[in-house]
């Protein structure tokens, strides 16, 4: 069985995800790792990595989604707001929404990932209320995401479906 595995990553997490999938995966399988491309679309399973965007995967994943065809796909992801399985589930759901009837969808995984500094400042300049506190606090806390045990949780999710 070939694979590829496709993925985007604006801040490096869900790199690390893709490279712990690579290095769990049979090497001799693997017809192409990396961003978006063309090239990905001759293996018969696709591992589609991405980070969130607006609440679904970001644009250039979405676009490469739309193009599979036939192939069997496990979708993978990082969000800074995590944590929910209920919200990974909604970001799962939207970026399904991009396959054709005719792809097979093995499963989806998804872990909170750290978001730049940035983040945080525009935070903390924000009127004093609950939910700025509560989103400081949630920075705080993927700062330490994608871990080590994501990082096996993904690839045990991914040989329960092979």
């Amino acid at each position: 069985m070939s694979y590829a595995i496709v993925y985007t990553s604006l801040t490096g997490n869900t790199a690390r995800l893709a490279e712990a999938l690579r290095a769990a995966l049979p090497v001799e399988d693997c017809l192409y790792f990396g961003a978006p491309d063309a090239a990905a679309l001759a293996a018969d399973t696709i591992y589609a990595g991405f980070w969130t965007d607006k609440g679904t995967c970001d644009k250039p994943m979405e676009d490469f989604l739309r193009t599979l065809t036939n192939q069997k796909v496990f979708l993978f992801g990082t969000a800074g707001f995590g944590g929910a399985p209920t919200y990974f589930t909604q970001i799962l759901t939207r970026a399904r929404g991009n396959l054709a009837d005719t792809v097979t969808l093995l499963g989806g995984w998804m872990c909170q990932g750290k978001m730049p500094q940035s983040v945080r400042d525009r935070y903390v300049a924000m009127e004093d209320s609950p939910r700025r506190t509560a989103m400081i606090e949630n920075f705080d806390q993927a700062l330490a995401h994608p871990n080590d045990a994501d990082l096996a949780a993904l690839c045990a999710a991914v040989q329960k479906v092979q």
